[in-house]
């Protein structure tokens, strides 16, 4: 039976303005990202994020990004890699404490929104980011689009890879996400989130904005959680996965 697991990006409340619905959305979802105070997230957030993880049996990993809250993490900033890897290493930190606390464990770490994007382009930022999480624990799993560099510079690095895809985001022709400043980069319709999704788990492939054929192999995909109703898409997709006889389970 194919198998597959199902991530959300979660914990991006800041203080007293939401983002998201985490409480309607978890529930669907086998992994989640949980924001680390970089782009989005506070102690509050992040800690009441873990305990609700913890509660459902969803698996917990830590989702850095630049420190750029106006931004919401999407605005690239120019840092050394050295400087992208302490970044990330205190971000897992900060995480850790609080997990640690309500006695979870972290499973994974994946990066969020332009630090994500930059680190499937670019190799010195992949790799960046893989030292920190080897530096940090072998034990996670690094998170990262299916086929780029952030992919590689794990593997270089001995660490094990979840290559994720996408049901809620349109592709380019190269495999990279269509920018979110384009028309249609954004995928709403729960009927094409499945047909996407069954095109890469049955045939290794989605369509490109052109129609053409991307190749994807991909372990997880994603919903992002800070789209509105994100938490029905999440629902939709996986019963019609189950339907379609898609075992979900963590990667």
């Amino acid at each position: 039976m194919p198998a597959i697991d199902l991530n959300c990006d979660c914990g991006e409340s800041f203080g007293p303005w939401p983002m998201g619905d985490d409480s309607a959305l978890l529930p669907h979802v086998t992994s989640a990202n949980v924001a680390c105070g970089g782009h989005a997230g506070d102690p509050a957030t992040m800690r009441r994020t873990v305990r609700r993880c913890k509660e459902l049996g969803v698996s917990v990993g830590a989702h850095p990004g630049y420190p750029d809250l106006q931004g919401f993490g999407r605005r690239s900033i120019p840092m050394d890699p050295a400087e992208i890897e302490d970044m990330v290493l205190a971000q897992l930190g900060a995480l850790h404490a609080i997990a640690r606390a309500e006695g979870v464990e972290l499973r994974h770490m994946k990066a969020h929104g332009a630090l994500y994007n930059d680190a499937a382009r670019a190799p010195l930022i992949a790799q960046a980011i893989a030292r920190a999480v080897a530096a940090f624990s072998r034990d996670l799993v690094l998170v990262g689009l299916a086929g780029s560099a952030m992919i590689s510079a794990g593997e270089e690095a001995g660490l094990r890879v979840a290559r994720e895809a996408f049901a809620d985001r349109a592709y380019e022709p190269d495999g990279s996400l269509r920018s979110r400043s384009l028309p249609d980069s954004l995928i709403t319709d729960p009927a094409r989130n499945l047909q996407q999704a069954m095109s890469i788990i049955d045939s290794g492939f989605a369509l490109s904005v052109d129609g053409l054929q991307v190749p994807i192999w991909a372990d997880t995909l994603c919903i992002h959680g800070d789209t509105p109703g994100a938490a029905a898409r999440a629902a939709a997709l996986r019963a019609g996965l189950v339907a379609a006889g898609i075992e979900i389970r963590p990667y």
